[in-house]
């Protein structure tokens, strides 16, 4: 077993190769890992069969086991995603600026990879797949790390697509799977190596992770997401959107945790909600105000701040529209959070001014995805502002670089007082990308 950091020396000699490896071959690798997971389906089921016997062992939480959970849909929706994937542009080679600065000396600014990314995932053995196949397609090495109890299916999982990838000529150490506590702990030593880390988790977690390193870290922390009902809602649409939101799937970071509704629409949405949630054996929490309309467990300050990942909605009553941007900027983490209006003029606000990576008006916060977006899956949703922001896809696992094609100009030839520089836009894609 090599270590770490021999596993980051691979990646980082791979990366240069993958950087330069050609769509055709970086598409065909995607056409194999679909065709090579669908020969071992019963391999890698029986490896989740008992990755999921352990986690009833260990107790683990109904909507943890529902994310390690590895069944013919969940391999289904993997390999239509890898072919998905293929189908998507080519991210690199890109240009994205073409500027004659004078006569005969040309400058592009064209798209490349990253380089080599750590990514620190939870415990949902599709997502290895998703990871590797953006950063295989993006020409990014990649060290994964998955969570514990999922260990045993992403060694099967891995096996597999490291194999495939390998046989299409993707060079040794493209990917490698990393499997303790203490190899996350190397990983984060890593600076020159790894060119960025993206840890899915927890805040805590997260901070713990740009603490411990130097290495670039673009946070994918809690999903603390919003809906508010504004006064001006449709009663229908804003029950339908909202029981979506909350229970189409609950251990997901884009499922809304807290709900805030206008004091004045509330008397007529609330029992609507109730009876809607009730049948879905969803757990209430209200202040004061919600109380008063419904009957429902008591609301305290920490619910506004907790991520619930299960059959819990905290329900908060605002008297403004204003007030819940408040509420939403102070307590929200950045992720997602919608508007249900027919004031458009109050949809605008709420756009422009709640400080998340989604923004939605009138439609369920669970549409915060890669897959959904067209991105081909993602790596993680971003909640900072840096490099890239919301679901991260293949353009987020890139950055660019500038190239100047001349005809041996030199700077002091620019010094005279007769040059002058152009500075033109073309629209001429570089002819070396």
């Amino acid at each position: 077993m090599i270590t770490v950091q021999q596993a980051a020396q691979l990646a980082r000699q791979a990366s240069w190769d993958l950087a330069s490896l050609p769509e055709e071959i970086r598409n065909d690798v995607l056409n194999r890992m679909a065709d090579t997971l669908e020969q071992n389906r019963e391999k890698i089921f029986e490896a989740n069969r008992l990755d999921m016997e352990k986690g009833r062992e260990e107790q683990l939480a109904g909507p943890l086991l529902a994310r390690l959970l590895m069944d013919e849909k969940k391999l289904a929706g993997v390999v239509k995603g890898l072919r998905d994937l293929m189908r998507l542009q080519d991210p690199l080679g890109k240009t994205l600026l073409s500027r004659e600065l004078t006569d005969g000396l040309d400058l592009y600014r064209i798209t490349c990879p990253i380089g080599v990314l750590g990514i620190v995932f939870e415990s949902r053995p599709d997502a290895l797949v998703q990871i590797a196949s953006l950063a295989l397609k993006s020409g990014n090495a990649v060290l994964l790390k998955g969570g514990r109890e999922a260990l045993g299916t992403n060694e099967v999982l891995f096996s597999v697509i490291d194999e495939a990838a390998r046989s299409a000529g993707v060079p040794e150490g493209w990917a490698h799977l990393l499997r303790t506590r203490e190899d996350v702990t190397d990983m984060l030593s890593q600076e020159g190596l790894i060119d960025l880390l993206i840890p899915r988790g927890s805040n805590a977690f997260v901070r713990y992770i740009m603490e411990h390193t130097h290495i670039p870290v673009m946070g994918h922390a809690d999903g603390l997401c919003h809906v508010y009902v504004d006064e001006s809602a449709d009663l229908a649409k804003a029950v339908k959107v909202t029981v979506d939101a909350k229970t189409q799937a609950y251990a997901v970071c884009n499922a809304v945790e807290t709900l805030l509704v206008h004091e004045k629409i509330a008397p007529a949405f609330l029992p609507a909600l109730k009876a809607e949630l009730d049948q879905k054996n969803v757990e209430l929490r209200g202040d004061d105000g919600v109380r008063g309309i419904i009957a429902c467990e008591t609301a305290t300050e920490e619910d506004w701040q907790t991520e619930y990942l299960d059959a819990i909605l905290s329900v908060k009553l605002v008297s403004s529209l204003d007030e819940a941007i408040g509420h939403i900027n102070r307590y929200g983490s950045h992720h997602t959070d919608a508007i249900l209006t027919e004031n458009m003029e109050n949809a605008r606000r709420f756009v422009s001014r709640v400080d998340s990576a989604g923004t939605y008006v009138n439609c369920s916060t669970r549409f915060a995805d890669g897959y959904r977006y067209g991105f081909g899956a993602e790596v993680g949703i971003a909640t900072g502002k840096l490099h890239a922001r919301g679901p991260v896809g293949l353009e987020g696992l890139c950055t660019y670089k500038y190239v100047l094609i001349g005809r041996g100009q030199t700077v002091a030839e620019t010094m005279s007082d007769s040059f002058s520089y152009t500075h033109r836009n073309t629209d001429t894609p570089c002819p070396l990308a």
